[in-house]
């Protein structure tokens, strides 16, 4: 007895240089938080305090009839233990938004009691919503937001760093704080849909400056809006972009025959060449990248000319041969590493062929005026979920809001994507232009490593 207290002091003097420490990170990570997340860390502090007595009166905890080993050891000769009240255990975590709540489950309180509860939590922790979604085996993650992440705009400054994993594409954030990623492997298109100023360019200019730094991704770029690159919302990125065309639609169709060739070549070679049938087995490389066609107000080069005069003739010609050519990228394209990305303000049938529009896995509606319009751009299935509708997204303070149908999630989710500057944008195509090469050269290239050519004559690469 006498050795244990004598480590008395010392267990004492531990304990509370421990706590002293705890306490002036916290102070800190207080004071060097911006003003939303020392509301959020406060809030957290009143989630812990406050979650047993919550969690009773919420229906989250369940009762033990089965007395512990202390309770029967302790136990007076004859009498029954009390039953005992098993609260979840949680972990809380603020940001700038709200908290995150990482909670345990127990018999009979599971993912779906958590879900019930939820509206009683967002109440009871002041919160805008609550989510609760499973969190591995046993867990539950529970994310509350203080303030609408879709109404704060938010801001993206480029790495300039090489992307780890070149089939993520980093969207944005949901309505909760969460990541939105969507995976590009094996998606031969995508369908960016929106009216004038909801923010579809910048979702691409994101796009474009997260995979610039990379040599294993080279960029094309149609833009139906325009006649010279310097003149629309390209300008800043045409140094990485290998070739770029404006609304003239001799050069579009120039364009997409040059790629539906490349498409041919590397169709006709991939196996001898990579030793695979699906590029994506073994992923994009700087031999071999994954091409990105960039086609904006795509419903220039798709419109239908009626008419009887020669010139009217020839234009809707080359209108239905820009259609099929497209349709050839879509829908062959994918397995050899092409990828289109396909923006309209309304993607009907009459601005996107409807055998295009159809077969991209991959829609995203920014603000819409009409519900025709976002059931043409994000499926029949949007009229179930009027909440998440892109027609709720007119008022400005949603420009940059996006909602796509998630895998592995119901309904519809809502994505705030960030705002790319022009001075970052430029800066990042600047800084990775010596990146920039035509896929038909590299394919040569790689060729003639190989010992190999092309089964058909090399056509003259296209220029800027």
């Amino acid at each position: 007895m006498e050795a244990v207290t004598g480590y008395a002091p010392d267990t004492l003097l531990a304990v509370v240089v421990l706590v002293g420490v705890w306490l002036v990170v916290t102070v800190v990570r207080y004071a060097r938080a911006d003003r939303g997340t020392r509301v959020s860390m406060r809030q957290a502090v009143r989630v812990r305090w406050g979650w047993v007595r919550l969690a009773r009166m919420a229906g989250l905890t369940v009762t033990d009839k089965t007395p512990g080993l202390l309770a029967q050891i302790t136990a007076q000769k004859g009498s029954t233990p009390p039953p005992r009240v098993l609260t979840p255990r949680i972990k809380v975590k603020a940001d700038r938004f709200g908290v995150i709540v990482r909670a345990r489950t127990l018999p009979q309180v599971g993912l779906e009691e958590y879900q019930k509860a939820a509206r009683f939590l967002a109440d009871a922790w002041r919160c805008t919503r609550v989510s609760v979604l499973p969190d591995g085996p046993g867990k539950v993650v529970i994310q509350g937001v203080r303030s609408d992440p879709l109404t704060t705009p938010t801001e993206h400054r480029p790495t300039g760093r090489p992307p780890t994993d070149l089939t993520r594409w980093e969207l944005g954030v949901d309505e909760y704080v969460a990541p939105v990623c969507v995976s590009l492997a094996n998606v031969p298109g995508v369908t960016v849909a929106g009216v004038p100023g909801a923010g579809k360019t910048s979702g691409i200019n994101k796009f474009v400056c997260d995979f610039a730094p990379s040599a294993a991704v080279q960029i094309a770029t149609a833009d139906g809006k325009v006649s010279r690159a310097s003149e629309g919302d390209y300008a800043d990125l045409v140094k990485r972009m290998f070739t770029f065309c404006g609304d003239d639609l001799d050069e579009a169709n120039a364009l997409f025959k040059r790629l539906v060739e490349l498409r041919r070549q590397r169709s006709s070679v991939i196996r001898d060449v990579l030793g695979v049938k699906n590029m994506w087995h073994v992923g994009p490389s700087p031999q071999w990248p994954l091409t990105v066609l960039i086609i904006d107000e795509a419903h220039t080069f798709f419109r239908e000319y009626k008419g009887s005069d020669a010139e009217t003739r020839r234009l809707a010609a080359l209108t239905a041969e820009n259609a099929r050519l497209v349709e050839d990228l879509v829908k062959k394209g994918r397995s050899v590493g092409i990828l289109v990305i396909l923006i309209s303000q309304k993607t009907t049938g009459d601005a996107i062929p409807t055998f295009i529009r159809d077969v991209c896995p991959i829609g995203l509606s920014f603000a819409q005026k009409t519900v025709e319009a976002a059931v043409a751009a994000l499926g029949d299935d949007i009229r179930n979920w009027p909440d998440a509708s892109p027609v709720t997204l007119q008022d400005p303070v949603y420009v940059g809001v996006a909602v796509m149908a998630m895998q592995g999630r119901p309904g519809y989710t809502r994505i705030r994507t960030p705002y790319v500057s022009d001075a970052d944008a430029a800066r990042i195509a600047e800084d990775t232009s010596h990146l920039t090469a035509d896929p038909a050269f590299l394919l040569d290239a790689l060729l003639d490593t190989a010992g190999r050519t092309a089964p058909d004559d090399t056509p003259v690469p296209l220029t800027k």
